[in-house]
């Protein structure tokens, strides 16, 4: 999450500014699943088997409190959420297509 200091501009070096928005394990990869559209929570588990339903919960909140995911709750039986990307959020997916591309390229998938 952002910190006071972030948020103050306190932070002088923009890599650091980013990795505290985007840093972590799971966030890149719970915005590259939200790049190409909404999804709901189940989706997005389903998507990320190894990411354990109470870290994904944190961590989407987390996404939501730093302005870069949009959380939307429909009154229906059975709840429906919904998480989307912001424009902040949006703003990232050019440097999650060179993260995927350079994976490609670059790792070796043994499968």
């Amino acid at each position: 999450m952002v910190t006071n200091a972030a948020k103050k501009g306190e932070i002088k070096c923009p890599v650091t500014g980013m990795l505290q928005l985007i840093g972590g394990k799971w966030k890149p990869v719970i915005l590259y699943c939200l790049r190409s559209e909404k999804r709901r929570f189940g989706e997005i588990s389903a998507r990320i088997p190894n990411l354990s339903r109470k870290v994904l919960t944190a961590q989407l909140k987390e996404l939501e409190e730093d302005g870069l995911v949009t959380r939307k709750q429909y009154n229906e039986i059975p709840p429906r959420v919904e998480y989307e990307l912001t424009e902040l959020g949006k703003s990232l997916s050019p440097v999650l297509n060179e993260m995927e591309k350079w994976g490609n390229e670059n790792i070796v998938y043994k499968g």
